[in-house]
């Protein structure tokens, strides 16, 4: 247990302490410091570009920090205290640091509830933390949360609990009153992590205002797909502040590339804003409009609702399905490995003419059987 010393100040907010011992008391590394009033021989840099580097900064220095620039133009464009933010690569890097802080190996626990994003399993379990599983309970348009199975699996090594909210692979949202009734019953006993990766294409509050009231709950947010930057590589997460500097102490140093930097801080820019909430506005209406097609192809049984910017198909024969989008070019997600997902496929939202092309497609199959 962690108690005050002088070089070890004890957190306000109690759900700190549910971390690593060793992580609460780590020094991090420190980054070579940098005034832009003096050239810089300080970082073993090498002092020329490379040859095709067009970036601003140079490639050959080692980025900024994203405490001074990024931090504060996330911290904005997500409408949180800069203090509650901190930038990684994806989302991933959110979910790797969250379950390397809180869970030590063979003894702690995280929670999902599949189906669900695999990535929160696959980091677990490198990180040699226990998976519990809840699963969603399914209905004909959508998954739900069993919050009270939920709340009765979690037991004293249980420092994670991960809600995907729109689901993936389900894409429907989550229920608001349940998720924050976990939040605050789990309060001091675990973390609540928020994954809205598509939250953007949901008609739904984010949690990230509530995260100062609710001081165990975690949002993640991505650039990877409403803001067309996936190949960037940037997500951020968002808790209490005291959350963030512990998890700011793991975080690899220079964890942003150069690339990544800039090109975030121009697509981000509010000369931009408007262009980005056409296109999602636009995927929206494609998703709606995909969905009614789609429920008059024979051979799907089930579309499920979506908040989202893809559309969970339930088939009357996925091979053939699969099969069908390939003949025409398109390749879509076989989700028959998650569980109650038998005969699914995940179908991205893309353009009008994909979206027709794959119908076709889809319509067809009936009359070549």
């Amino acid at each position: 247990m962690v108690t005050a010393s002088d070089d070890t100040k004890m957190p306000r907010n109690k759900n700190v302490l549910l971390a690593r011992p060793d992580i609460l008391t780590l020094q991090p590394y420190v980054n070579a410091a940098w005034d832009p009033a003096y050239e810089r021989l300080h970082a073993n840099e090498n002092p020329w570009r490379a040859n095709g580097d067009k970036s601003t900064a140079g490639l050959n220095r080692y980025p900024e920090s994203p405490t001074t620039t990024l931090h504060a133009h996330l911290a904005e464009l997500y409408n949180v205290p800069v203090n509650q933010v901190l930038a990684g690569r994806g989302s991933d890097e959110g979910i790797d640091l969250l379950i390397r802080s809180f869970c030590r190996a063979d003894k702690d626990s995280v929670l999902i509830c599949p189906p669900t994003f695999g990535f929160y399993k696959v980091a677990a379990k490198v990180q040699g933390a226990n998976v519990i599983e809840v699963p969603l309970i399914r209905s004909n348009d959508g998954f739900n949360l069993d919050v009270n199975a939920v709340l009765n699996a979690v037991t004293p090594t249980t420092k994670l609990v991960f809600l995907c909210s729109p689901g993936n692979p389900p894409g429907n949202a989550l229920d608001r009153e349940a998720m924050l009734k976990i939040a605050k019953q789990l309060d001091g006993r675990a973390l609540v992590i928020v994954d809205e990766a598509y939250i953007e294409f949901a008609n739904r509050p984010s949690f990230a205002s509530l995260v100062d009231e609710y001081t165990n709950l975690v949002v993640l947010r991505t650039l990877s797909k409403a803001y067309a930057l996936a190949g960037a590589r940037c997500g951020t997460t968002i808790a209490n502040a005291e959350i963030i500097s512990l998890l700011a102490k793991v975080i690899p140093p220079y964890a942003i590339p150069t690339a990544t930097f800039e090109t975030v801080l121009a697509v981000i820019h509010k000369t931009n804003r408007l262009q980005i909430e056409q296109r999602i506005n636009t995927l929206i209406a494609e998703r709606n409009s995909l969905m009614i097609k789609l429920k008059q192809v024979p051979i799907i049984n089930r579309v499920f609702s979506s908040d989202s910017n893809f559309l969970l198909i339930e088939c009357v024969d996925a091979e053939k399905a699969l099969a069908a989008a390939k003949s025409v070019g398109l390749i879509v997600r076989d989700m028959r490995s998650q569980p109650q997902c038998a005969n699914c496929l995940r179908i991205t939202v893309g353009l009008p003419e994909q979206n027709t092309r794959l119908i076709t497609a889809l319509a067809n199959i009936r009359a070549t059987t």
